[in-house]
């Protein structure tokens, strides 16, 4: 079975607070986009699972979150099968747009549908939430408010097509760490985390803040972003590094990507898509 797992971006992410456990109640608008992944997933008799990736950076084993899916299935299904996980990566890692939750969830619906278990996405779901806070998002992959640490699910009425500009410098930023320094992050001065307003929709994220303050190219870029005339808002998605532009005019899209190239170097990975 071959199967799409999409980007996300979050249109907007507040963090309500620290929980007992460890981690933060969040309420976060998550919407899939049209960047996506390709994982292609078979079975066999036995009871291996095997990893390969079109890009060798990205780690096998069970530190990559589709192995895990597969094993964390079998666990709790009481199945026994062996999986060959093949992944066509276009999503950048470490760049807050969920490719590795994506993945995962993908080789959840996969083996559901190819060993003929019939679990329903609420399973899938709950499946889903042991493996990580983002991948009870993409079972079903449609926009949703995400509560809890971002396995709450509601479904949330979205249906634009918004035309997107994606941008990442060549490094990531890792979630925990984003999370641990918000609470004694601040604003940088000159460069706002505020609310913008998108049709009704709030466009912010809380996380801008310990983020910017360490990796000091992304409010640059941000700012760069909201500057152009094409861009109707901007932020970060998810704990970066990744920003994303709104644009008036999807056309624009690949015009704009050069231009941030050539201010920002030609490391800067880019995509133009749509939610």
């Amino acid at each position: 079975m071959k199967l799409r797992a999409p980007a996300k971006v979050n249109l907007h992410l507040r963090i309500l607070g620290r929980r007992a456990d460890g981690f933060h109640d969040i309420e976060t608008l998550m919407v899939p986009v049209s960047l996506a992944d390709e994982v292609t997933v078979e079975t066999d008799p036995g009871t291996t699972v095997e990893f390969f990736c079109s890009r060798p950076d990205v780690p096998g084993g069970d530190a990559n979150l589709a192995v895990k899916a597969a094993r964390e299935f079998a666990r709790e299904t009481g199945r026994a099968f062996s999986a060959r996980i093949s992944l066509e990566k276009r999503i950048p890692m470490g760049a807050g747009l969920g490719g590795g939750s994506s993945d995962a969830a993908a080789v959840l619906r996969a083996l559901d549908a190819l060993l003929g278990t019939d679990l329903g996405d609420d399973a899938l779901e709950a499946m889903a939430a042991k493996l990580g806070s983002d991948v009870p998002f993409f079972i079903r992959g449609r926009p949703a408010i995400c509560r809890g640490r971002g396995e709450i699910l509601e479904a949330a009425e979205f249906s634009a097509r918004l035309p997107l500009l994606l941008l990442k410098p060549d490094f990531g930023v890792e979630t925990p760490w984003a999370y641990q320094n918000w609470a004694a992050s601040h604003e940088l001065a000159g460069v706002s985390c505020a609310e913008q307003s998108l049709d009704g929709i709030a466009i912010v994220n809380a996380l801008e803040r310990p983020v910017f303050e360490k990796f000091l190219l992304l409010p640059v870029i941000k700012t760069w972003l909201l500057a152009q005339p094409s861009v109707r808002v901007a932020a970060m998605s998810g704990s970066g590094s990744t920003m994303f532009a709104v644009l008036k005019d999807g056309d624009s899209g690949n015009e704009l990507a050069e231009r941030a190239r050539a201010e920002f170097g030609q490391g800067l990975w880019t995509a133009v898509c749509t939610t």
